[in-house]
């Protein structure tokens, strides 16, 4: 599928965001959207990430865009099309440090108090800002 140059900005803009969140922490498709300047559209994020390549030739794919990082405003990881999708997704985490607890429901969630990740602006905006001004 051939996409809008708008859409590819918008895809390069998610995938280079999300490539900023720490290892051990979590945010959401709105905190996402928000950073890239469209608050209005965390499902697009979503979109995004549901088409990330797995080939490693491309500069955005699924080992270097830590997709498993995003979750859900209620803490929750969202359930997939694959049943193990979720699963997969806490074992990821879990693997990098992340808390993802079970409820008598089934639903995987992670703590925003402990592993949360919301700045305000991206670390590299900061930085680029800051040299704006020494410079």
């Amino acid at each position: 599928m051939v996409r809008s140059d708008e859409a590819d900005a918008f895809y390069f803009g998610v995938y280079s965001a999300i490539q900023e969140i720490p290892v051990g922490r979590v945010t959401t498709y709105g905190h996402i959207a928000a950073l890239c300047g469209y608050p209005q559209r965390p499902r697009q994020v979503g979109v995004c990430l549901k088409h990330l390549p797995a080939d490693p030739s491309m500069r955005h794919h699924n080992g270097n865009v830590p997709w498993q990082r995003v979750i859900n405003a209620k803490g929750l990881i969202s359930p997939r099309s694959a049943p193990s999708g979720a699963r997969n997704q806490a074992e990821t985490l879990r693997a990098e440090g992340v808390t993802v607890t079970e409820n008598a429901m089934g639903e995987l969630s992670v703590d925003f108090d402990t592993h949360g990740w919301f700045p305000e602006t991206l670390p590299s905006e900061e930085t680029s800002s800051q040299e704006g001004a020494e410079g």
